[in-house]
C-alpha cells in the first residue's frame, strides 16, 4: 500500500470488481486512472471506459483490459494505439513486459488474484524527463 500512496498516479487495467473497491483505491490519495475489465459490475463498467490514453509525466500510456492473444500482441497494440509510447493491460493476470523499437506493452499481473502465478504482483512505472517510461514488476509476497 505504501507504493500506491506514494505514487503520482495509479493506473488500473481492469477487474476492479466493484465501484466500492475503486472508491477505496481512490481514497489512497493519488489520482486513479482505470479501464473496466470483464469481471467488473455493471455500475463500474458504466463509470470506466474500455480503453484510454493517459499522459503520465510526458509519456503517453494507453490502457486496455484485454490485449488479446499473445501471438502478435506487441505489434497489434502498436497499431491499435499508434499515439502511445506504451500499453498497460490486464485480463490474464500474468505479468509480462515486452519492448521493441521503443514501444512497450506491460501487464503487471495482479495484487489480489494471482491465478496460476507463483506470486501476487503489481507494476511500477517511472517516467524520465524525456517522457520515457520504465516498467518494473513488484512481487508482493
Amino acid at each position: 500500500m505504501s507504493e500506491l500512496r506514494a505514487a503520482d498516479l495509479i493506473l488500473h487495467a481492469g477487474d476492479v470488481s466493484t465501484a466500492a473497491v475503486l472508491d477505496e483505491i481512490e481514497a489512497l490519495g493519488p489520482p486513479v486512472v482505470a479501464v473496466h475489465g470483464n469481471v467488473d459490475e455493471a455500475a463500474l463498467r458504466a463509470r470506466l471506459p474500455e480503453e484510454r490514453l493517459v499522459d503520465a509525466g510526458g509519456a503517453r500510456v494507453a490502457m486496455v483490459h484485454d490485449a488479446g492473444p499473445s501471438k502478435g500482441r506487441l505489434e497489434r497494440m502498436r497499431l491499435r494505439f499508434g499515439d502511445a509510447d506504451a500499453v498497460v493491460f490486464g485480463h490474464s493476470h500474468i505479468p509480462l513486459h515486452e519492448e521493441r523499437d521503443g514501444f512497450q506493452i506491460f501487464n503487471p499481473g495482479s495484487p489480489t488474484d494471482r491465478r496460476r502465478q507463483p506470486r501476487h504482483t503489481m507494476g511500477l512505472a517511472e517516467v524520465s524527463g524525456a517522457g520515457r517510461v520504465r516498467f518494473r514488476l513488484l512481487a508482493l509476497d
